[in-house]
């Protein structure tokens, strides 16, 4: 008996195309990381007026925070550029929430007199530490006037406008440089500016998805 065997339908498998879908993901990672951005600025603020007249801690904590934004970042969109790029607004951040704090508790209950320049530890050395020595209305002042650079703009005999925390928590400072309404908006600007990349990222994630390449975030 004869008979033709039987042929196996074989079928080539189609190349793979462009992934589609993944709105839901792509928008969930994006809005875990605007999240982020918002949280360290708003924690970092809140963590230097827990330790007012202690500058250090949320400098070191802002620092670790702004470096693991641009690492997540990196994350969520698969290049190095943009998360570099957040480097810039993150300056505006980490200034923002350290210096807020003190300037607006000085603003609420500082105490605003004129003081004369009567001495600075400095003078004659090559030191760029300057501690100022000052002279109010009621005689010379137990804190001094601090200024970490080369060229503080006073000198000893000026007469300048102080304002000083009465409960000694909060460094003295001159009046002229007390603003923080402005370090409230480097803050809020540098957190918007965050959320503009963030933004920028996610979409660029979320293409890079669709168009077959599979962004970092994906196999984490």
């Amino acid at each position: 008996m004869t008979g033709a065997a039987p042929r196996l339908a074989t079928t080539s498998p189609r190349p793979a195309g462009p992934r589609r879908g993944g709105v839901g993901r792509s928008l969930l990672a994006l809005f875990a990381v605007l999240v982020l951005a918002w949280a360290i600025a708003a924690g970092n603020t809140a963590l230097a007026y827990v330790s007012l007249g202690n500058d250090v801690i949320p400098i070191v904590t802002g620092c670790l925070l702004a470096v693991g934004f641009v690492i997540v970042l990196r994350l969520l969109h698969h290049a190095w550029w943009l998360a570099l790029l957040s480097v810039v607004p993150g300056l505006f951040v980490l200034v923002g929430s350290v210096q807020y704090a003190p300037e607006a508790a000085l603003e609420r209950r500082g105490v605003r007199e004129t003081a004369v320049v009567t001495a600075d530890s400095a003078a004659g050395t090559e030191s760029k530490d300057h501690r100022f020595t000052l002279t109010g209305p009621g005689g010379e002042l137990d804190e001094t006037l601090r200024y970490r650079g080369s060229d503080p703009g006073i000198r000893v005999g000026d007469r300048i406008e102080i304002v000083r925390d009465p409960e000694g928590v909060v460094a003295m400072e001159r009046a002229d440089e007390v603003d923080p309404e402005a370090r409230l908006g480097g803050l809020v600007g540098g957190a918007a500016a965050w959320s503009v990349i963030t933004v920028a990222a996610g979409w660029r994630g979320h293409y890079l998805r669709r168009s077959g390449r599979t962004p970092f975030l994906d196999g984490v």
